[in-house]
């Protein structure tokens, strides 16, 4: 039996007995909650913008999601959540971001394939009351994104409290098909999350004790749709929660779509998988249906060990998670949304397409560089949940450039996860396609597709992608890779790379006398800069060692802008390295040598 709770939840009522008794509520409590089991919600629609000029105001705000209680929250343009944004591929936006929250944020535009500095990473900083001015060409095929702030130890923060947003770009080959596509009434936005609160009804951003499930910051909802072809556009907007999807009675529905837009044909399932940050669009057949209801469910008994979601989160049961137990969402299922179907609407979709578009994977035969990247956990052993993770056993660090990567390369990376829970992992920038699940050239079907975030499996799992740095390159600002589960992107699970050309124009200013480095060679901590007068105000530097690899990376600021810096050089070993200054214009370059 499933009950409905006020806390957003859906569970067996055993179960839910027995979460509430270890809880230690009292009974007056208990009884008020068991009352209002039943209470439901009609699902929020966020308003869309549909526009080449964009203005999104960052703004504190607050929602009351239980009864005769406000809670805090973030929004764009309102109090919670953000306009789900509609773009056309090949149009040029102009887009104004404001940020009112009274601290610094960023926004970043997840799975768009855009320029560094449009990107919105940690190092694109909107300090308060200050506007962000991203333009770019739309150059995304027809797929459902969504855009959150990516601010370095506080994403976590900002995208609990609300900031967050789907984004659909459009295209001439998706207009083709016959497709639902009329917002709010059969193409529906659906972001799942999972959240905390404490006692004041308060979101708490540092817990796993996330037992408390919305839909578009909606509590317990409910959807009125026709007895059609509907589609669903999904996004797993939790913070580490990984859902399990399916429909009462094991109802099979279609995935068309990937993180990074349609697939050839649709693949028919009765589960589906998505981690943190992944997004699909599932197509569901509701002709005759009208006057049923139907509940779209996480089946997460069916989750082994290892996954935030499962009754373990780690290899085995022997592995504690502070604050993951007791949750009654851990390893059983519950409801997400009731469907409540009602008569069709005009011109109703009321077959599923047998062809969808040409996707055409990336070769093997064209990649000209492999690379490895290692998730390990910095704690290790029966602890190891409680602590932080890694990225090839580095934590992130803002002035250190992990990865240089030369535009047009088509490269192949293998995920290694040597810790014993499963990570979401994400790449800025790009699409790519899984080659290698777990060793098998056999990759799940909801798998295969453009991707941009991918789960990859506890205890020595692994995936295999391959994809193309093209477009776009930036010496001065880098590009992200991470685990999408956002306390552990917070606590250091994060790297960098940037994308350079081989081929750009430098001044070489080894060779002229431009600015002077001292002492060189240099036994000290630190070696002194000066510009002369010719040159502009840097915008960064990096150190490049021998092999020609970004060894140290910081972004000028303007509080910081001089004719004169003191750069650390203690980390360094001794060798001979390539000092680059990027100014406005262009990139300065000169050799110096440490000598310990």
């Amino acid at each position: 039996m499933f009950l409905s709770c006020t806390k957003g939840i859906n569970i067996n009522l055993t179960n839910y007995l027995n979460y509430f008794i270890m809880k230690n509520l009292t009974t007056v409590l208990f009884l008020s909650i068991f009352i209002s089991l039943s209470a439901q919600n009609p699902l929020l629609i966020p308003q869309t913008i549909e526009s080449t000029n964009i203005n999104l105001t960052l703004q504190n705000g607050t929602n009351q999601f239980f009864t005769g209680q406000t809670t805090a929250t973030m929004g764009a343009n309102g109090n919670v959540l953000a306009p789900t944004i509609i773009m056309q591929k090949g149009s040029n936006v102009n887009i104004n971001v404001t940020n009112n929250l009274g601290q610094p944020t960023t926004i970043h535009w997840h799975g768009m394939h855009i320029s560094a500095s449009n990107d919105g990473g940690p190092h694109t900083v909107i300090d308060p009351g200050a506007t962000w001015n991203p333009q770019f060409e739309v150059m995304n095929k027809a797929s459902t994104m969504w855009y959150h702030p990516h601010l370095h130890e506080f994403t976590n923060e900002h995208v609990s409290k609300g900031l967050a947003g789907m984004l659909i770009i459009k295209d001439d080959e998706e207009a083709a098909l016959e497709l639902p596509r009329t917002y709010g009434i059969d193409d529906i936005p659906l972001i799942i999350q999972t959240k905390d609160f404490d006692a004041n009804n308060q979101i708490i951003h540092d817990s796993n004790s996330d037992d408390v499930l919305m839909v578009n910051a909606t509590l317990n909802p409910f959807k009125d749709v026709p007895a059609q072809v509907i589609r669903l556009r999904i996004l797993n907007g939790s913070s580490q929660r990984v859902f399990n999807l399916g429909f009462t009675g094991d109802k099979t529905f279609y995935q068309i779509a990937t993180d990074g837009g349609l697939k050839n044909t649709p693949t028919s399932l009765t589960r589906l998988k998505i981690a943190p940050g992944e997004r699909t669009e599932i197509l569901v057949d509701l002709t005759g249906m009208q006057g049923q209801t139907l509940q779209l469910i996480s089946y997460a008994s069916e989750f082994g060990n290892g996954i935030y979601g499962s009754s373990s989160p780690g290899m085995n049961s022997s592995m504690p998670l502070t604050g993951y137990n007791p949750n009654p969402l851990n390893g059983n299922d519950f409801n997400i949304l009731q469907l409540t179907i009602i008569a069709q609407t005009a011109n109703a979709v009321t077959t599923i397409p047998n062809s969808l578009v040409t996707y055409t994977p990336f070769l093997t035969t064209n990649s000209n560089q492999s690379r490895s990247m290692t998730l390990s956990s910095v704690t290790g052993g029966f602890q190891q949940l409680n602590g932080n993770f890694t990225v090839n056993n580095v934590s992130m660090d803002m002035n250190t450039i992990n990865v240089t990567i030369p535009l047009d390369n088509t490269e192949i990376w293998t995920i290694q996860n040597n810790s014993a829970i499963s990570h979401p992992f994400h790449i800025h920038d790009i699409q790519f396609n899984i080659i290698e699940y777990n060793g098998s050239t056999n990759v799940p079907a909801y798998l295969q597709g453009w991707k941009d975030t991918v789960l990859v499996p506890s205890g020595q799992g692994s995936v295999k992608v391959i994809t193309k740095f093209e477009d776009f390159a930036d010496d001065t600002i880098p590009y992200m890779y991470h685990c999408h589960m956002l306390t552990h992107e917070d606590g250091g699970m994060m790297g960098q790379f940037v994308v350079v050309d081989p081929n750009a124009s430098t001044v070489d200013l080894y060779l002229n006398d431009g600015f002077s480095i001292f002492p060189n060679p240099s036994e000290n901590t630190y070696i002194t800069v000066k510009l002369n007068e010719d040159i502009d105000n840097i915008r960064s530097y990096a150190v490049v060692n021998s092999l020609g690899q970004i060894v140290g990376y910081h972004k000028i600021h303007e509080n910081e802008i001089n004719n004169m810096y003191s750069l650390p050089i203690f980390e360094y070993a001794s060798g001979i390295y390539m000092l680059k200054l990027f100014t406005e214009s262009a990139i300065y370059q000169k050799k110096f040598i440490i000598a310990k």
